[in-house]
């Protein structure tokens, strides 16, 4: 939806009546980033709305970069391009769903982890399944593709290291960097790979304290990171979009390995190593599935109901 930026002012009442269902998509997205495992990037390529996002991401980060060069005008001229009702709307809806479900959710993951696993692992394997049509033609190449990355995803995830107790400014600037790129990559979520760095209790002590400065490395990498590899995701989805969604994919089905209910030892979410499932606690992990699966279901056909009406309107503009 590259024209939006464009748009006559008869078809602003039409931008203005998608700012509720974006910010819906936001509540989503936000919703899956507080559980450790699955990234809002998941539910932005279920919604549909996943290049568009990294396209407006995208054009924010090439004003920024104008901007850090000193080309004001540039950064201007940028910024005027991006859409920014679709971002302060997704924004919106996940400040939402942070600030409501953050605390309520971590309860059940610790209190629940076997039903709240099983839920997720549903919900990433059906989008799997749902997602699998954004890629127009299947060729050997690209099953190969979405095959490699799939294990190395999941034997990756299977890495922890110790927690590090003071890193230097540039470890945290790196590490900032790596998460907000996993972040917005499906399948892989920003927490677990500072869980995997040894730099989830540092940042979340760093939270906890309002330590500014320790904060300010981490959002500076997050910028950098944000600026520089959304451009060239942006890019590669332009131009070689099956073989980038098949990667994608990937990604997705390796992240199952977080979500598998039985970890080897405690720890919920946070532990990837594969245990046995217990006989006893079988029947309400299928049960949650299977919720989470019909949720999936339920997004796909309402993502389509909304694409059909939003069709009609378009015929119907002057």
């Amino acid at each position: 939806m590259k024209g939006v930026a464009r748009l006559s002012r008869g078809t602003v009442p039409y931008v203005r009546r998608r700012v509720p269902i974006h910010i819906l998509h936001g509540f989503c997205m936000g919703v899956a980033d507080i559980i450790p495992g699955v990234s809002g990037g998941t539910v932005a390529l279920l919604l549909g709305i996943y290049d568009r996002l990294i396209e407006q991401i995208s054009a924010a980060s090439s004003g920024i970069s104008c901007l850090a060069r000193g080309d004001v005008a540039g950064c201007k001229q940028r910024f005027r391009a991006v859409q920014w009702t679709f971002l302060a709307s997704l924004l919106m809806g996940i400040a939402v769903a942070l600030l409501l479900l953050a605390s309520w959710l971590r309860t059940q993951i610790h209190e629940r982890p076997v039903i709240v696993s099983s839920a997720f692992f549903g919900v990433i394997a059906a989008s799997v399944f749902a997602t699998r049509r954004e890629v127009r033609k299947w060729s050997p190449s690209r099953y190969l593709i979405f095959g490699i990355f799939a294990a190395v995803t999941f034997t990756l995830l299977g890495i922890r290291s110790g927690s590090l107790e003071n890193p230097g400014p540039l470890v945290a600037i790196c590490a900032g960097a790596i998460a907000i790129c996993a972040m917005i990559l499906p399948g892989i979520s920003g927490s677990f790979i500072l869980l995997m760095l040894g730099l989830y209790d540092h940042l979340i002590a760093a939270l906890e304290q309002r330590d500014v400065s320790v904060l300010g490395m981490y959002s500076i990498g997050a910028l950098v990171g944000l600026v520089l590899f959304s451009r060239v995701l942006n890019r590669l989805l332009n131009r070689y979009r099956d073989l980038v969604v098949s990667m994608l994919l990937g990604l997705m089905v390796g992240s199952l390995r977080v979500l598998w209910p039985w970890p080897s030892d405690q720890g919920g979410l946070e532990n990837t190593g594969l245990g046995t499932p217990q006989t006893e606690e079988l029947v309400g992990a299928l049960i949650a599935a299977l919720v989470g699966v019909a949720a999936v279901v339920a997004i796909v056909a309402m993502v389509a109901h909304r694409e059909n009406f939003d069709s009609d309107d378009a015929l119907e503009m002057p």
